[in-house]
Order: C-alpha cells, then sequence, then structure tokens
C-alpha cells in the first residue's frame, strides 16, 4: 500500500507544480513579460491550460467573483494537500 500512496503522493506533486507554472506563466503574459506569439511559450501555455483547466473549471464556477483576481488554483492547491494526506491515512496506516 506504500507503494500506492507514493505513487498518488507524486501524482498529486507533479500536479501541483503545474498549477504554479500556469499561475506564473499567466502573470508573465499578463505584464507583457513574455509573448505569446512565440510559439514556444504559447505550446507551453496551451497545454498547462489543457492540463489545469478541468479541474478549475467547476472552481471557478463555485467561486464568488472577486474582480481580477482568480484564487482558484489556490483553492485547488489546497484541496490536492488535503487528499494526499487523506490518501496517506487510509493508505499507509
Amino acid at each position: 500500500m506504500i507503494a500506492v500512496y507514493n505513487l498518488i503522493n507524486t501524482v498529486i506533486s507533479i500536479y501541483i507544480w503545474l498549477l504554479i507554472a500556469m499561475v506564473v506563466l499567466n502573470l508573465l503574459v499578463s505584464f507583457n513579460m513574455v509573448n505569446t506569439g512565440n510559439r514556444f511559450i504559447y505550446t507551453i501555455g496551451d497545454f498547462l491550460n489543457r492540463i489545469t483547466e478541468p479541474l478549475l473549471r467547476p472552481i471557478r464556477n463555485i467561486l464568488p467573483n472577486l474582480g481580477g483576481i482568480d484564487i482558484s488554483p489556490m483553492v485547488l492547491i489546497l484541496a490536492l494537500y488535503f487528499i494526499r494526506d487523506l490518501a496517506f491515512q487510509f493508505l499507509v496506516l
């Protein structure tokens, strides 16, 4: 069961890093530090949006509109940490 927990832990950790990369890239694009006209940047951004958007969209539908502030990645990261700790409780202990 420890192997299953390690797999779940690794997948969740990778997904959290992808969420952080998506947030950083969106900030860089918003402040015009990188240009999405560059094919490489566009490909990375498209990949990150396709990976993260299916889990972020339901959270955005539930959260109230806060203007230009999007806290859905933070909520998702907290939920992923909770799921990881819950898996530890059930699978390892």
